[in-house]
């Protein structure tokens, strides 16, 4: 097709494409997330109106290919604001998806427009870049588009203006997916230090719970051992000797309270080392919503009897443990009651020949110890499912 936009200088269009993909590189640099990303291409909008009235609607062409033409490039930068926002939310499927959709939308802004369309392929290349595609297939196409931008240049217009939109193509494309590759980098180094986090804390908790009943356990126990002994010496003292019975009875005080110290103390450094079904709940409420699985939890569990409730904890952990790192689920239920558990998913189904982790080996040990059982098999959800009856 020939330059519709008559005396106007293509470079000026090219110039200003490389300027908005800057624009738009350095609003991501900020790192992820919608406001770096809506800033970014809300700065480049402005600056893709002078190309689109340049190349639309200021060539003498009739006025249904000038509203096919715009509404074409409109929906292309819909989709370049959007989609790679969306993709980063939910995977590399939705990367391929979202790369496809938006190639598919410039093939038709470059089957309407014709060669002056071509400008649009830098900000292709940086949509393309800032999708969850894997970082090999964004480069490869980066590369092509790149190489498909100089030949046709290079067949339809001059050598200089071919070397100059493939070389801003290259570039921008290539910094962009280095940055998405930064950014990637940065959230699993986030990820990786709070699970450092959780086990620092994890391990202080366990320590303090073992000075608590060294020390204190110990000092108590032998107050509630002397304040026993010392009951015992104050009954071979005369009945008639004064203040006899009230000493004996403050002697009795000081053993109850030691003894109820120590069990508190036990209670407290239980808690500390144990497992509990009501903290597990809650645990595996916050791990689902951050995963971005649909979670179907019983709201209490106050049918669960106070002897089931650290097993059944040790159950929900695991279970939800395996969910949350294995299944690729969408959804997960959970279901409580007096004598079981129940865990499944629309996962990815039990793996193939039967066979179980480490961690579902500890929880049929466990349940053992208990006199119950442990049944592992299809959900009817469609993926994995784990039940235990006590």
């Amino acid at each position: 097709m020939t330059n519709k936009a008559g005396g106007s200088s293509f470079r000026d269009v090219l110039n200003g494409s490389a300027f908005s993909g800057q624009l738009f590189t350095g609003s991501m640099f900020r790192g992820p997330g919608p406001r770096g990303w809506f800033i970014g291409a809300g700065l480049s909008i402005l600056l893709w109106a002078w190309p689109t009235w340049n190349i639309v609607w200021s060539v003498d062409e009739p006025l249904a290919w000038k509203v096919a033409a715009s509404a074409s490039l409109i929906v292309f930068f819909a989709a370049y604001v959007f989609l790679p926002q969306i993709s980063w939310r939910l995977g590399v499927r939705a990367g391929i998806v979202s790369a496809g959709i938006l190639l598919a939308l410039n093939g038709v802004i470059v089957l309407l427009i014709g060669r002056e369309a071509l400008w649009t392929w830098t900000f292709l290349a940086c949509a393309i870049a800032m999708t969850s595609l894997p970082p090999r297939t964004d480069f490869f196409l980066i590369v092509a588009l790149s190489l498909a931008s100089f030949s046709t240049q290079l067949v339809t217009g001059n050598g200089e203006q071919a070397l100059l939109q493939a070389g801003i193509i290259l570039s921008l494309g290539l910094m962009m997916s280095a940055f998405a590759r930064l950014i990637r980098q940065t959230a699993r180094l986030r990820e990786a230090q709070t699970e450092l986090a959780d086990a620092a804390v994890a391990a202080e908790r366990s320590r303090v719970a073992r000075d608590m009943h060294d020390i204190l356990g110990h000092s108590l126990t032998v107050i509630a051992v002397k304040a026993e002994l010392a009951g015992r010496m104050l009954d071979t003292v005369p009945g008639d000797y004064p203040a006899r019975d009230r000493a004996a009875a403050e002697i009795s005080a000081v053993q109850d309270l030691a003894r109820g110290a120590l069990a508190d103390v036990r209670a407290t450094v239980a808690g500390y080392r144990g497992v509990n079904v009501l903290a597990e709940l809650a645990v595996a409420r916050t791990a689902l919503e951050s995963a971005g699985i649909d979670a179907e939890l019983p709201g209490t569990v106050e049918q669960v009897p106070a002897r089931h409730r650290e097993l059944f904890g040790w159950v929900l952990r695991e279970g939800v443990t395996n969910v949350v790192r294995h299944s690729g689920a969408a959804r997960c239920r959970v279901r409580l009651t007096a004598s079981s558990v129940l865990v499944e998913d629309d996962g990815v189904g039990p793996a193939s020949g039967g066979r179980s982790g480490n961690g579902l080996a500890g929880i049929r040990e466990r349940v053992g110890a208990a006199g119950g059982t442990v049944s592992i098999g299809p959900s009817d959800l469609g993926g994995f499912r784990l039940a235990v009856e006590v």
